[in-house]
């Protein structure tokens, strides 16, 4: 590259001049300051070099990127100082330290060349003064400022202060604060860019009040800190005095917190494991400051161990005749559950370490799952404890959290033998098929450990970190639902269904249980009202249709209330209630009996369905119309019922003749399976021989048989496979006043567990295949039947009035 001359050229009013540039990295030059620079590319020491030589003034500008080693036009601010190299050394690693004294702001108006080093046009920068009131006003206000900062400023001197002050010209004055404040070099940047003073001034008044605030909240915190340092560095001191002064004095009473831990532990009755966690944790505290936070983490944890009744059982009521008579006062009926508790009290008088047994209850709300077990406990002498699982999704609920963790505490399984105070309580585990699982974990793996009697002599809790053994602990569990349940849960448990009561059990339980109970809780004597069994008979028909008892006790509270106001009005008659005047006090009746409208009729065949909460009869109904052959299936029918629905068409149109249905009707017409209650989903198996039923019945044109309903799974060859929830469907039948049932044979074993009002009030027909079905459940009588022989049903004419 040539050489050129930094001679000025004259562009209108601005200079402009011919200047090699020197990118600096980490350093804003500002006009009239004097700074040491280090260079070490072999550009800028080719470019120093001749600087030197030549007495040339160089423009020094800030790298926008500070980690490129050789940066191009592109890679620097526009806007620098033109400075002169005032010294310059050179160290044998090859970097250059040079110091710079900075001229005028400058601007690259253009590039000239890239090597052998960067050489631009640059423009001398003019200032633009303002209002000189203003910026004087503005000077002082960032004196005083400054002064302010020096004085908290470890790295600033008085000589700063007293320098600026004595600047020429408030340019000076910014320029020297802005160089050897504490700010970032881009800051520094944009204060060297602005060249109206009033706003440089501006700008860096703001920054100067920033680092104040900075620094004072800084001496602040260190304050604090070194107060608070000191107050826990004369604590300890002052224990240790005391600790030498107690030992001196032989001062070892039982407020030594250190002492009584070791007490506790050794009266805890723990085990040999948990013993020597207790005393290593013990030593731990001992040597620990109270002060500390790790303190109180350690000695929640002792008392945790020491407060778990590690040895502490209370004894069994062995006396079998006393639980039995315990049991009958608390629950009417319900014999399987009480045959079952008897029998583990029994093997546990003639063996005492026999592991407790993991029971869990299944049926529909409001049949006393819960409230059976206290009535066990009670009967057993065991205190009584119940966690509710439903909704749980965390699995450290059961296990309890690490240590680690800020507020962990152990397992809700621990935590309820604590509050037993026994380590042999019954423990209830509420809706255990509600149970969920998310990133949390999964609570119900977490019983896995829990409910199995071959584990849970070992459990180990999360927080504890020690074994306990769960096998004296009586876990019963409580579910509306199996199928929730994982599979390798459920084979942990012994399931005892509880499937609903009769009228003539909740009649019994009424007068046993709800109504003393009610009348206790609204202050009404046994004298003041007297519920008939005909009105209580009304209220579970009439007000109520359930498994449980749950809506029967809100009725009875509902009268009792009324009963209650007129009491408390004045009212000193005695009230009786019978089924004639209980509307009077509950309104009309909410549950209508529509078995007489819907039964008996052509293409309607009743069945009996399971649900969570107890049995249903459903209304199946089936028509024909003119159309393609085509099934139309309505009702929210789940896959598997419209497969039933299938097989059962296929079933009746290859036995038409035996049903007496023309061989060609079903080409010619579309059939139609509805199911009421259509927003209810419906699914399963067992409906089978009912759809094909009505099926029969819709296309024969003959009627099902009054008060009559079926269950049963179909197969295409006609055969009729066993159901399950039998009790629950027969108690349903029964409530809604059906006479006959017609049952699958293979289950006819099952009525063993049926109770004898249900057995008297119903007639059975078991049948093996869906010709003995549609034997019993089709009335062929001449006078039921309704159709043109060998043509289909008759499809009646309305004629419409114009």
């Amino acid at each position: 590259m040539k050489d050129i001359k930094d001679k000025p050229k004259t562009k209108g009013k601005s200079k402009l001049h011919i200047l090699p540039i020197l990118p600096v990295r980490g350093m804003v030059v500002f006009p009239f300051m004097v700074v040491p620079l280090m260079a070490n590319e072999k550009k800028q020491a080719h470019l120093i070099d001749e600087a030197l030589m030549k007495g040339r003034t160089v423009g020094i500008f800030l790298q926008a990127d500070q980690e490129e080693d050789n940066p191009g036009p592109e890679d620097i601010f526009d806007t620098g100082t033109s400075g002169n190299i005032i010294k310059m050394l050179k160290f044998p690693d090859g970097t250059i330290r040079l110091l710079v004294q900075g001229l005028t702001r400058i601007k690259i108006k253009r590039f000239l060349h890239t090597d052998p080093y960067l050489t631009a046009e640059v423009e001398e920068l003019t200032e633009r003064t303002g209002s000189a009131v203003k910026v004087e006003a503005l000077q002082r206000n960032l004196s005083d400022r400054l002064k302010i900062l020096i004085e908290l400023a470890p790295n600033l001197t008085e000589e700063l202060h007293i320098s600026a002050v004595n600047q020429e010209t408030p340019s000076k004055f910014a320029d020297l604060v802005a160089s050897n404040l504490n700010i970032s070099v881009y800051e520094k940047q944009t204060i060297l860019v602005e060249i109206d003073i009033y706003k440089r001034m501006e700008r860096l008044l703001a920054l100067v009040n920033k680092e104040i605030e900075v620094l004072e909240l800084s001496k602040k915190i260190q304050t604090e800190a070194k107060s608070e340092l000191g107050k826990i560095q004369r604590e300890f001191i002052l224990r240790e005095q005391l600790k030498v002064i107690k030992k001196e004095l032989g001062d070892k009473g039982d407020s030594d917190e250190i002492e009584e831990f070791e007490k506790r532990i050794k009266l805890a009755g723990m085990s040999e494991v948990g013993e020597e966690a207790a005393f290593k944790e013990l030593d731990r505290l001992s040597r620990m400051n109270p002060a500390s936070a790790e303190y109180t983490v350690s000695r929640s944890y002792l008392e945790w161990l020491v407060d778990v009744p590690w040895s502490d059982s209370t004894d069994d009521i062995l006396n079998l005749g006393k639980a039995k008579k315990v049991l009958d006062e608390d629950h009417y009926d319900l014999v399987n559950v009480k045959d079952r508790i008897l029998e583990y009290l029994a093997v546990r008088k003639l063996k005492k370490d026999v592991k407790g047994p993991i029971i869990c209850f299944v049926g529909p709300p409001g049949v006393g799952k819960t409230s059976l077990g206290r009535s066990i406990a009670r009967a057993m002498g065991r205190k009584f404890d119940r966690i509710s699982l439903g909704g749980m999704r965390d699995e450290a609920e059961i296990r309890g959290h690490r240590r680690t963790y800020i507020g962990a505490l152990p397992g809700r399984i621990i935590q309820g033998l604590k509050r037993s105070g026994s380590n042999n309580p019954v423990f209830m585990l509420d809706e255990v098929d509600k149970i969920g699982s998310d990133f949390r974990g999964d609570p119900a793996s977490a019983l896995l450990e829990v409910l199995d009697p071959e584990q849970n002599d070992t459990f180990s809790d999360h927080y504890l970190e020690v074994p306990f053994d769960l096998s004296k602990v009586m876990f019963i569990t409580t579910a509306n639902l199996l199928d929730p349940i994982p599979a390798v849960l459920r084979d942990r448990m012994e399931i005892i269904r509880i499937p609903g009561y009769t009228d003539m059990e909740k009649l019994e339980i009424a007068k046993r249980h709800l109504i003393p109970k009610q009348l206790d809780n609204h202050g009404i004597r046994k004298s003041q009202l007297t519920l008939k069994d005909t009105a209580i008979l009304r209220m579970i028909n009439g007000y109520t249709r359930e498994s449980g008892l749950r809506n029967l006790e809100r009725e009875i509270a509902a009268v009792c209330r009324k009963i209650a106001r007129k009491i408390a009005a004045g009212s000193k008659i005695k009230f009786a209630i019978t089924d004639i005047n209980i509307s009077k006090y509950l309104g009309p009746e909410k549950i209508s009996t529509d078995i007489p409208l819907r039964t008996g009729q052509i293409g309607v065949a009743p069945g009996l369905a399971w649900t969570s909460v107890g049995g249903e009869v459903l209304y199946i109904e089936a028509t024909a119309m003119k159309g393609k052959k085509n099934l139309i299936l309505t009702g929210q029918l789940g896959d598997v019922m419209k497969e039933s629905a299938i097989a059962a068409l296929s079933y009746v149109r290859t036995h038409c003749k035996e049903l007496d249905i023309c061989d060609d009707f079903c080409d010619n017409h579309e059939i139609h399976v509805h199911v009421p209650a259509g927003g209810t989903p419906k699914d399963g198996p067992s409906a089978g021989i009912t759809i094909a039923t009505a099926l029969a019945s819709a296309l024969s044109g003959y009627p099902v048989k009054s008060y009559l309903a079926l269950t049963g799974e179909l197969t295409l060859r006609g055969v009729v496979l066993p159901i399950g929830g039998l009790k629950e469907k027969l108690l349903a039948a029964y409530r809604a006043g059906i006479k006959t049932v017609i049952l699958p044979k293979e289950n006819k074993k099952d009525l063993i567990e049926i109770p004898s009002e249900i057995k008297k009030g119903i007639k059975f027909k078991f049948v093996s295949n869906v010709g003995e079905v549609l034997r019993y459940a089709i009335d062929r009588s001449g006078s039921a039947k309704n159709k043109t022989k060998k043509t289909g049903p008759k499809i009646q004419k309305i004629r419409i009035k114009k």
